[in-house]
């Protein structure tokens, strides 16, 4: 199986704030990996240089073997790249239609995700159309913000703690899409902090801790190293 994204050795700041402290990871094509850590170990921040929004100062960050370290956000998403950020960010005062007509219109990709089928995924936002962002719950906003990035058709998807905030249904919810976009040949690349959810979703793991990643393996073995939980993600 190829690599679909490799970052290698990436050194990522808040002006002079040190964050990403030469880390690496790679997401093999049709896989979900999962990058999981406590708040503040620079998680958000892995996702924020993959998509160009906080830009790496040193390392590679290589798409499909295409360097996109150093691109602009727009540039990196018209290669396929979609972000499912970090507290939704839907536009609130469109309607569930109208927040994914823009994203298939303006940036969408050809291929197999349209708002049609969008819509059998998330069956609620059916039913939610016409609802202005702003009136959805937190849950359906971040079905939205899932079904928004789906119909641009992206290669690789970057996930960025889609559990936050949510009720512990709703996470079971998220968690059986992102689990049913495996099963359809999805790569993704999730940032969570809610354990379970990253565990289960996940083929393969990264722990990071204050800006490096400390363990890579799978679920199952990050499951047999319970040292590791208890020394970097027990709250």
């Amino acid at each position: 199986m190829s690599d679909i994204l490799t970052v290698e050795d990436i050194h990522t700041y808040y002006g002079e704030s040190y964050v990403l402290q030469g880390l690496s990871l790679k997401v093999a094509s049709s896989s979900v990996v999962s990058v999981v850590g406590r708040n503040g170990m620079g998680k958000t921040t892995a996702i924020r240089s993959v998509m160009g929004f906080t830009p790496a100062r040193r390392g590679k960050i290589l798409f499909r073997g295409e360097e996109i370290r150093g691109l602009t956000a727009f540039e990196i998403a018209r290669r396929g790249l979609a972000l499912v950020p970090q507290g939704r960010r839907i536009f609130p005062s469109l309607t569930v239609r109208e927040n994914l007509a823009i994203a298939a219109g303006e940036r969408g990709r050809k291929g197999a995700w349209n708002i049609e089928r969008v819509l059998s995924l998330f069956p609620v936002l059916g039913k939610r159309l016409s609802n202005k962002g702003n009136q959805l719950s937190g849950g359906e906003q971040q079905m939205l913000a899932i079904a928004r990035a789906l119909v641009s058709n992206p290669e690789l998807i970057l996930m960025d703690e889609p559990s936050e905030g949510l009720a512990p249904m709703v996470i079971q919810e998220v968690g059986g899409v992102i689990k049913q976009l495996r099963k359809e040949g999805a790569s993704i690349l999730l940032a969570e902090q809610n354990l379970p959810l990253a565990m289960d979703a996940a083929d393969y793991m990264y722990v990071i801790n204050k800006g490096a990643m400390v363990f890579e393996g799978t679920p199952a073995e990050l499951q047999a190293r319970p040292e590791i939980e208890q020394e970097y993600l027990a709250v």
